[in-house]
């Protein structure tokens, strides 16, 4: 299986579980990886055969500025819900992290899935 990778994405959003952490901009960044068939897009050279990571970009930092959770784990899921709407993807993993958090660490958390809807 092929893979598309977008690392470093970064946004500020609300999220959270310690008191002041969902009423404050924070950065948050995230890394994804999605494993789909890119053949076609390979001997076509056709972007509508490909995922766009441009606008996986896009609709992924949109859900971490304008949404706000208590934990980065609901947030990952979030990002792998928006991602499986497209069938094309056999699976992903989303890495969020908060660089902010702790005083010279990230704390990150990743969740790997298969797409319910992926179609072979």
């Amino acid at each position: 299986m092929d893979r598309i990778a977008v690392n470093g994405i970064r946004a500020m959003g609300a999220h959270g579980a310690d008191p002041g952490e969902r009423e404050t901009l924070q950065p948050f960044c995230v890394d994804v990886e999605l494993a789909c068939d890119l053949h076609e897009a390979a001997s076509t050279d056709a972007l509508e055969a490909t995922i766009d990571y441009a606008m996986l970009h896009a609709k992924i930092v949109e859900i971490i500025e304008r949404r706000s959770y208590i934990l980065l784990e609901r947030l990952a899921d979030e990002i792998l819900r928006c991602i499986f709407l497209d069938p094309r993807v056999a699976s992903a993993s989303v890495c969020v992290g908060k660089p902010e958090k702790l005083d010279g660490a990230t704390p990150s958390i990743t969740l790997s899935r298969i797409n319910p809807r992926h179609h072979r």
